[in-house]
């Protein structure tokens, strides 16, 4: 019997179950214990796979950005429609995200980030490396807007820093405010800076 299928599916699913606890309660939120039984896997199953909470974080986030980064790729690559709507509808998409109820814990960028910051350095450095191709990606599609000239003169890498960076501190007040006015306000500040 080959055993690497279920060990792909067993290793997928408790980073599925952790992705889908965590973005609710946080890191330090969550138990072990509280993964272990929702996942219906016992623990010695969980180490096999992970040699701590830590590592089973980063091995989350890494599997996180994989996925989001892959759909990022996708979304800038359609060819319908310009640079400037593929970016303007990655926005839109964010804001969509957060609009709907009990959709706003879905980023663990937003919820993780400041939390393990200090508390785990491998941690950090996988969220700072995943977000800083997020920013790599839009810079592209900003400088794919130049080149086709539906943003002619935009600097790529200043306003792909600047609009995620505007994105990220409105999803954090839209969790503090429990409403969507700040990722409404930053949708019009990001139509404002791409405007043709």
């Amino acid at each position: 019997m080959d055993m690497k299928p279920k060990y792909d599916d067993t290793r997928q699913h408790l980073l599925d179950t952790g992705h889908q606890i965590m973005s609710s309660k946080g890191f330090s939120g969550v138990g072990l214990s509280e993964i272990l039984q929702t996942a219906g896997v016992p623990k010695g199953s969980f180490y096999h796979y992970f040699k701590s909470k830590e590592q089973f974080g980063q091995a989350l986030l890494e599997d996180y950005f994989k996925h989001y980064l892959a759909e990022l790729d996708q979304r800038f690559s359609e060819q319908a429609v310009t640079a400037r709507e593929r970016l303007l509808g990655y926005w839109q998409h964010w804001l969509d995200g957060y609009s709907s109820p009990g959709c706003e814990g879905k980023c663990l960028v937003v919820k993780l980030s400041a939390e393990v910051a200090d508390l785990s350095e491998s941690m950090r450095i996988t969220l700072r490396d995943g977000t800083d191709q997020i920013i790599a990606r839009l810079a592209d599609c900003i400088d794919a807007a130049n080149a086709e000239g539906s943003l002619p003169g935009i600097d790529a890498r200043a306003n792909a820093v600047m609009l995620y960076q505007l994105w990220l501190g409105a999803s954090l007040l839209s969790k503090l405010h429990r409403t969507n006015a700040p990722m409404q306000h930053a949708m019009r500040v990001s139509q404002q800076v791409l405007a043709a």
